[in-house]
């Protein structure tokens, strides 16, 4: 069994140390690099210590091109800026990368598509295998309904949450919007107050909820004449979404300059 040397940037966050535990308890996989910023305080503890899973040699880090041939894959859940600087650096050296971060602008998505001509990237809105089984459920109950029910979108998250709507959120409302046929920017609500008229036909709407320290909830509604459909995802734990990166991970090991997703790495697309 080949085993993926991974790397975690962000290691010192609450994903990154998840992430960390999730590298720990796979067999096909182990922990090559942790990195945070290079002003951090933690540069030089160790990751598995600062992950509270007891020492396992590997230091922090505050230089990615340092330890640059010590990996095989870069997992990134941290925020656009650093995640597309990262991106360069993994793409000149070829190598694979494991996109978690959201809240990329339009201009941003199109600067990290780029590199998929230099090497293998993975990009989920949300890396659970439950949501990508959502997101496959939604495409079919979409295309089943048509245009006569009504969709809404709903999420929940935390406080500490700094964009919104979440992007699987907006993932699975573009599963939908592609369903129908519909571009999914020029129909979208993302907030309704005072008199806003009657609901347009074509319109899918997203309602926001922060709080807590609710991990992930999502609610598509199909809401027609006489009844309603809702399929939901709920999250009580980050190691759904860190075990599928890391099954990300190893699966992407192995392949061509390209630009993937989780539906691929689960086999949920024609010729996957």
């Amino acid at each position: 069994m080949t085993t993926t040397r991974i790397a975690i940037t962000g290691a010192a966050g609450r994903m990154g140390k998840m992430l960390i535990e999730a590298v720990s308890l796979a067999s096909n996989a182990t922990l090559a690099v942790a990195l945070e910023r290079p002003e951090s305080s933690l540069i030089g503890a160790d990751a598995g210590e600062l992950a509270g899973l007891g020492a396992c040699g590997v230091k922090v880090s505050g230089s990615l091109e340092s330890c640059i041939n010590d990996f095989d894959v870069l997992i990134d859940f941290t925020a656009p800026q650093a995640t597309l600087a990262n991106a360069k650096v993994c793409a000149a050296n070829q190598k694979a990368l494991v996109v978690g971060t959201t809240g990329f602008t339009h201009e941003e998505e199109e600067t990290l598509l780029a590199y998929q001509s230099q090497t293998a990237i993975c990009k989920a809105a949300n890396f659970s295998t439950g949501v990508n089984v959502c997101l496959n459920l939604l495409e079919k109950a979409a295309k089943a309904l048509g245009d006569d029910y009504d969709v809404e979108v709903y999420e929940a998250h935390h406080r500490h949450k700094v964009d919104a709507p979440s992007g699987t959120a907006l993932a699975m409302g573009q599963s939908v919007a592609d369903a129908l046929g519909r571009d999914l920017p020029a129909v979208s609500v993302y907030g309704r107050e005072g008199q806003t008229g009657a609901r347009e036909k074509e319109t899918i709407g997203f309602a926001t909820v922060r709080g807590g320290d609710v991990v992930g909830d999502h609610t598509v509604m199909f809401m027609g004449e006489g009844e309603r459909i809702e399929i939901s995802h709920k999250a009580s734990s980050r190691m759904s979404f860190a075990r599928g990166a890391v099954r990300a991970a190893t699966w992407m090991c192995l392949k061509d300059a390209g630009f993937y997703d989780m539906r691929d790495v689960l086999g949920l697309k024609v010729g996957s």
